[in-house]
């Protein structure tokens, strides 16, 4: 293994932030203070200047994923590169068992799938079928395999939606196991009746998409989740939290005590729905995901649940699809694949629109992109803090560096970029990797099966705080 030491930075935690050398060695934090010598052999990274913090973890992506008659353009090697040239240094994606397939048997083929990853890794469950089954096997999933999280659909009907009846029963198996629930809420019923109507009146541009799935459908089912894991005293995860509607759910209800964390993605920070009545058809099929940007003014409710604590941690929903991927849905945009990519712009985009823009301090910029989802997701503290002992997770960011953000740069494997053209201000120079340098200042330095695999432990009583 590697010795490191990253010289003349300022180390940023979700705490505070000082002048220090950080030495890494064997994959792990040996040493943080000053003027610390470097050990014969060590590669030595300037930092003077820069901002030394954990590395990215993005608790939201889908690598390598078959999905309305295609697959997503990233495998896990292109997908995990792409998030190292990003400064992301852990990625948490879901294993999606077909309906009826064991989820042993699906997280087998994501096992293999993804053995071919760049950094570290762990899983979380989608529940897409409910039986005793079903039920048994999440026990062995959670003892043996590590797998702690369980994700429900109350969306997309006939295809990935329960209905309530097994929502409560996988909500509660999951209080029984220690596990928490996720949830991605909006209304399939009336979203499915909505999508219908559209085709009917002829609109059938990805314009509809936008259309067929107000924020009030997010909000209600938001709400309908957040009852349940109440009323069970579940811990619930509410993924990509995109509207007004539902981000103040999420507030009322951390605010008389209820056990439940709101993530949000750079895009519906700064995104809105105009995106979708472009004229050029790639455009705005390339920013149909579930759920959609929103109109005006959503944006800056969901800035101040940042701000407020109500959403503290940000993913991707990495699932990029090419421009001729999404023509499959040309003539009708129910079957527009959805999806964007992100996994390597989240840390810069939030930088440039958060601390640059005044609204996040570097230690919160370090919390929503690293220790708070370290937390949720009981890798804290091996992973998202700087401590002696603690993964060699480390990103070098330069304030001062700028960068403009493009799909002919990107190491996505796509041809799109929902943040095309856009001039940024902070750039990772530097990813260590478990003490591997896979991003040198341009240079990717991609390892194939690098990355480990992270099983995780259950929360049990434990788990008694949200973030």
């Amino acid at each position: 293994m590697t010795t490191n030491l990253i010289r003349g930075g300022t180390v940023v935690t979700e705490r505070g932030r000082r002048r220090a050398d950080v030495l890494t060695r064997d994959g792990r934090i040996a040493a943080i203070g000053d003027a610390i010598e470097a050990p014969a052999g060590a590669e030595v990274i300037d930092a003077g200047g820069c901002y030394v913090m954990p590395g990215g973890i993005d608790p939201h992506t889908h690598m390598q994923l078959p999905m309305m008659g295609t697959v997503v353009a990233d495998d896990f090697f292109t997908g995990t590169a792409a998030a190292a040239a990003g400064g992301t240094t852990t990625i948490l994606d879901f294993v999606g068992p077909e309906p009826g397939q064991s989820p042993l048997e699906a997280l087998a083929i994501w096992r293999d799938r993804a053995a071919k990853a760049t950094v570290d890794y762990g899983f979380h469950m989608t529940v897409l079928w409910w039986s005793e089954a079903f039920s048994a096997a999440m026990a062995t999933l959670v003892n043996d395999h590590g797998i702690v999280s369980f994700k429900f659909f109350l969306a997309y009907k006939g295809r990935l939606m329960l209905p309530d009846e097994d929502l409560l029963a996988g909500f509660r198996r999951c209080r029984e196991l220690g596990a928490l629930v996720q949830v991605h809420a909006e209304n399939g019923e009336l979203i499915a009746y909505l999508q219908q109507k559209m085709l009917a009146d002829g609109i059938t541009s990805p314009l509809g998409h936008a259309l067929s799935r107000p924020s009030q459908c997010e909000g209600e089912a938001t709400l309908r989740a957040i009852t349940m894991a109440e009323i069970l005293d579940v811990p619930l995860y509410v993924v990509h939290v995109s509207a007004a509607e539902a981000a103040d759910a999420i507030g009322q209800a951390r605010r008389r005590g209820v056990k439940v964390i709101g993530e949000t993605l750079p895009g519906f920070l700064a995104i809105d729905d105009a995106v979708y009545r472009a004229e050029n058809f790639d455009v705005a099929a390339g920013h149909v995901m579930s759920p959609p940007y929103r109109p005006k003014g959503h944006q800056e409710a969901i800035w101040r649940a940042v701000e407020a604590g109500t959403l503290s941690t940000t993913g991707t929903d990495h699932c990029c699809f090419t421009k001729a991927q999404k023509r499959l849905g040309r003539d009708d945009f129910t079957k527009i694949p959805n999806g964007c990519g992100g996994v390597e712009e989240r840390l810069h985009v939030l930088w440039h629109l958060g601390v640059n823009g005044g609204r996040l301090t570097p230690e919160r910029f370090v919390a929503l992109t690293s220790a708070n989802a370290a937390k949720a997701f009981n890798l804290w503290p091996r992973k998202g803090s700087l401590e002696v002992g603690a993964d060699a997770d480390l990103i070098v960011l330069d304030p001062e560096r700028t960068k403009t953000l493009s799909a002919a740069t990107q190491h996505q494997n796509t041809d799109f970029s929902v943040w095309e053209g856009m001039q940024i201000k902070g750039v990772v120079t530097h990813t260590l990797a478990r003490g591997r340098h896979v991003w040198a200042d341009g240079d990717l330095r991609a390892e194939r099966g690098a990355g480990s695999y992270l099983p995780r432990k259950p929360f049990g009583a434990a788990y008694a705080e949200t973030i």
